[in-house]
């Protein structure tokens, strides 16, 4: 077997699966892959590494490396270090076409080292060439009860359907679906296409249920993170009107009994257990209700297929089942294309199996992209949707990722708000996939109802203190969203919606050190504010227009997408945050270039931060007059001195 070694490095378990991925297709390719997470730097060795090296990495937070990088970051980065002590290996940066494309890479690679020696290398399909299909894919071919598609020795697709799904139209043919493919049922061409599915994952775990014989179990979460603080919510504030698009909270923390500390820009996270009513709900799909107290104790299959099977560490040993699904399991996760083939194999209904096999297959990459992915479809939506479908419960507990602590920015200062840790949220609302009922976020769903008998402005009339519910929290990792270390630098802030939160944090602060410094040269404050409706989801309004008399704050600039711009507003509307900054562009570009200002965008990755990079660039490139590429370079060198830094998801 050729062995590369496979090096990942993970925050919330995507670019480990990833990894896993790979190593259980390198065997299918011929390969042997060298697994191991990048910081356990005791069983590999990259000075002395002369096999391909292939390294899975994702970003967490402010595109800060995850925390089992950072030691190993760290190490690379040391100045001390030869400049060509890496040279042996190539590294690109470029999940399904490169993972497609890396096995005719390391074919190339293998091929040329029979004829000419090489030191190490892998090119990670970042060419178009190597991104194409594998030279030889092992897979298996399911034809359709309707049709079938064939690929030819060239790779064209040949067809034969049934005459009733094509319409002659001259030279050409078009296909025509009865029906629009839903999650459950597909239409043509993929319903009558020859299907290529990945092999089904070894299965690895043995599971043994045992009673829990009268044991009292505690009902702490456990995590990896630490420390972990049980903090009680002082307060809760609903920031929106009742008629507004998104319901907005706030919630104060009383941290004055804890050593947890922060700084405005800081985030922290909020753990959280899955929903009470959909445990029970998937318990009796699983047919698992009555066991619900039973302790869970695995060990690995003796005879499994599965390389390097390990038990997973977010399934504590000796829990209940309830437990284990309520603290531990992120069953809300969007399963993953190799879970729906497992699921596929305990399908006894031939169309559901046949559906599940669609899904997760090549050519039902657009239905899987659209009713699974896009529509954030759980593994209760899938049993539900796929009634003849019995999975044991070890394949769910080999499959199902831990249940993640939520990340919350800090929008308070300990400088006003002695002992206190306030933090805002929208509470999550959408359509479930196979109900007509609205679901709501796992945390923000939880949040909600815990606080709502001390939420105010609705807080019981009966005049009677409601007790204050307690939640843990665990600070995060450092990062750099804090405010300029020199306070004569211009701020220039950008949060839409709840991403003014770390904002009002900086605000507060500013305010508390001007009070202490009333000689000090404090550089000037822009807020670019975003919202719907100013009389409805305009949030901190009244802390903003005090920031703004008291001269905290140099300029606020409010957008409203749906309407006129807040009453502060002179000028003609501005609907986004980015048209604000457009619109003050020229300031902008010299507080940024000339006066060496720091801007800080907190919001919205897909749509919002896009736009305002964009804007940026835009406006850089008009004060310079040069090229987009040019103001792109400099907006690079900004992030480079921490001075363009984003706090985005």
């Amino acid at each position: 077997m050729r062995r590369f070694l496979l090096l990942y490095a993970t925050q919330q378990g995507q670019a480990k699966a990833i990894a896993e991925e790979i190593c259980e297709k390198a065997d299918a390719h011929g390969f042997s892959a060298d697994l191991h997470c990048i910081s356990e730097s005791d069983k590999y060795d990259l000075r002395m590494e002369a096999a391909p090296l292939v390294v899975v990495v994702s970003t967490t937070g402010n595109g800060d490396p995850p925390d089992t990088a950072r030691k190993f970051v760290k190490a690379i980065q040391d100045k001390t270090l030869p400049g060509d002590l890496l040279a042996h290996l190539r590294l690109e940066l470029v999940v399904e076409p490169w993972i497609n494309g890396l096995w005719a890479a390391l074919e190339k690679h293998f091929a040329s080292r029979r004829g000419n020696e090489m030191n190490g290398a892998v090119a990670m399909a970042s060419n178009p060439s190597l991104s194409s299909e594998p030279v030889t894919p092992e897979v298996s071919h399911i034809d359709s009860q309707v049709g079938l598609l064939r690929l030819d020795d060239s790779g064209r697709r040949d067809s034969e359907v049934s005459e009733q799904n094509v319409v002659n139209r001259g030279p050409s043919s078009v296909w025509i679906a009865d029906f629009e493919s839903s999650l459950t049922q597909s239409a043509p061409p993929l319903s009558q296409a020859s299907l290529n599915i990945p092999a089904s994952p070894p299965e690895y775990l043995q599971v043994d249920l045992q009673e829990a014989l009268g044991q009292e179990e505690s009902h702490e979460p456990v995590t990896s993170v630490d420390p972990v603080f049980h903090v009680p919510v002082s307060k809760a504030v609903q920031l929106t009107t009742n008629d507004a698009v998104k319901t907005t909270l706030l919630i104060e923390l009383d941290i004055s009994q804890t050593d947890f500390s922060y700084q405005p820009g800081d985030a922290f996270s909020v753990i959280c257990p899955n929903s009470d009513s959909e445990v029970e709900r998937l318990l009796q799909r699983l047919q698992l209700a009555d066991r619900r107290e039973h302790r869970v104790f695995l060990k690995i299959k003796a005879d499994t297929k599965k390389k390097g099977a390990a038990l997973p560490q977010h399934v504590p040993e000796g829990r209940s089942l309830q437990f284990l699904f309520t603290w531990c399991l992120e069953i809300r996760a969007v399963p993953k294309k190799a879970f729906l083939r497992a699921l596929a194999e305990h399908s006894s209904d031939g169309a559901e199996r046949r559906r599940l096999q669609e899904l997760c297959s090549r050519q039902g990459t657009a239905d899987y992209n659209r009713l699974v992915r896009d529509a954030r479809a759980c593994l209760l939506d899938l049993l539900l949707a796929f009634p003849s479908c019995q999975p044991p419960l070890s394949l769910l507990l080999e499959h199902l990722p831990k249940l993640q602590p939520r990340p919350y920015s800090c929008a308070s200062s300990s400088l006003s708000h002695p002992g206190k840790l306030h933090f805002i949220f929208n509470i999550v609302e959408f359509s479930s996939h196979t109900t007509a009922e609205v679901r709501r976020g796992v945390c923000t769903g939880w949040l909600a109802t815990l606080v709502e008998p001390i939420l105010q402005p609705n807080a019981r009339a009966d005049g009677e203190k409601a007790p204050a519910p307690k939640i843990y929290i665990a600070p995060r990792t450092a990062n750099s969203f804090h405010l300029p270390g020199e306070p004569s630098a211009p701020v220039i802030m950008v949060g839409p919606g709840t991403g003014i939160a770390p904002f009002i944090g900086f605000l507060q602060h500013r305010e508390k050190l001007q009070e202490h410094h009333p000689a000090g040269h404090f550089g000037a404050t822009w807020l670019f504010f975003g919202c719907r409706h100013k009389d409805r989801d305009y949030l901190f309004r009244d802390e903003l227009r005090h920031f703004l008399k008291c001269g905290i704050l140099t300029h606020l600039k409010v957008s409203c997408s749906r309407e006129a711009p807040a009453g502060e507003e002179e000028e003609a509307p501005a609907k986004y945050v980015q048209d604000s900054i457009q619109r003050h562009g020229q300031q902008v570009a010299r507080a940024l270039l000339q006066e060496r200002g720091y801007v800080y965008v907190c919001g919205d990755a897909k749509n919002m931060a896009k736009d305002v990079n964009d804007t940026l660039v835009d406006i850089i490139s008009k004060e310079v007059g040069g090229g987009k590429l040019e103001a792109m370079k400099m907006l690079a060198t900004l992030k480079e001195e921490k001075r363009y830094l984003q706090d985005i998801w």
